[in-house]
């Protein structure tokens, strides 16, 4: 399959539609992309929707009768193109739809809850482990501390809510864990760094950019450490490949060849993000 000479990446998967019918999904060469009308990035199938950038999958469905944009859950925009469709027309689609996209993007993060409090004896993930949260208070202070796993800090109110406390503990962590982590990998897999960053994300669990930057969500020290490390390498393989075709995937197996074993743990977590 090819357009003006170009060759696309393709990839055949099973997708539970209600025919279970099988599906194409398709990556988009940079060349092809510097083609295309729209605020397509060139470097991926990314699109720029102000400040903000929105992973695009192309999926050719020979049962779909016309182009249909959705945003997924994790933020990525899902094209499907239908039986005579072109990939070409699908990324015009998409381009032509950023305002829906970005009304979407922005009800997603409406729909989010507050985050609920944590108070004594809650159970939280610290390192893929659910542990309680105790306290205990300090007479002569006045203050307390509080406790879970192998950690302790002190707090002035045990009887508070102690989510804040405790997560800002737990970015602290990530701030000298993770860097470490990436650039130990980084050198073991022979990936170029240039730097890296933890961040406050709550959509996704890492990103890498084209300039070698690699941004980690400082919740990953609440996964176990195969998940934390099968992150780590997702964002490290995209350094070779800046998509989700066949040859990222390959990628990533051949550096976390049990990489599907913590997307599953992934899935089941997803609240962490929340």
């Amino acid at each position: 399959m090819g357009m003006g000479g170009k060759n696309f990446v393709l990839r055949l998967v099973r997708i539970r539609f209600a025919a279970c019918a099988w599906v194409i999904v398709i990556s988009l060469p940079m060349d092809i992309l510097s083609f295309l009308k729209g605020p397509f990035r060139s470097d991926g199938n990314i699109l720029s929707i102000g400040a903000r950038e929105v992973p695009v999958q192309f999926v050719r469905n020979p049962r779909a009768r016309r182009y249909i944009l959705r945003l997924l859950p994790d933020g990525i925009a899902r094209v499907t193109i239908p039986r005579g469709g072109s990939t070409a027309e699908a990324a015009r689609f998409a381009g032509r739809n950023v305002l829906w996209i970005q009304r979407q993007l922005q009800r997603q993060i409406e729909r989010i809850k507050q985050p609920r409090t944590w108070k004594t004896g809650d159970e939280i993930y610290y390192r893929g482990t659910l542990v309680r949260l105790e306290a205990e208070e300090d007479e002569v202070s006045g203050c307390g501390w509080v406790r879970f796993g192998d950690q302790r800090l002190r707090i002035k109110e045990t009887n508070a809510d102690l989510r804040r406390s405790v997560e800002q503990h737990l970015q602290k962590i990530a701030f000298l864990e993770l860097p470490a982590r990436v650039m130990e990998l980084a050198r073991q897999h022979n990936f170029p760094v240039r730097k890296v960053t933890v961040r406050n994300q709550r959509s996704r669990w890492g990103s890498c950019s084209v300039r070698g930057t690699i941004s980690l969500n400082w919740r990953l020290v609440q996964t176990p450490e195969s998940v934390r490390d099968y992150i780590i390498l997702h964002e490290l393989a995209h350094m070779r490949e800046m998509n989700h075709s066949p040859r990222f995937w390959l990628e990533v197996a051949r550096v976390c060849p049990d990489y599907a074993v913590s997307e599953r743990w992934l899935k089941k977590n997803s609240k962490l993000l929340r």
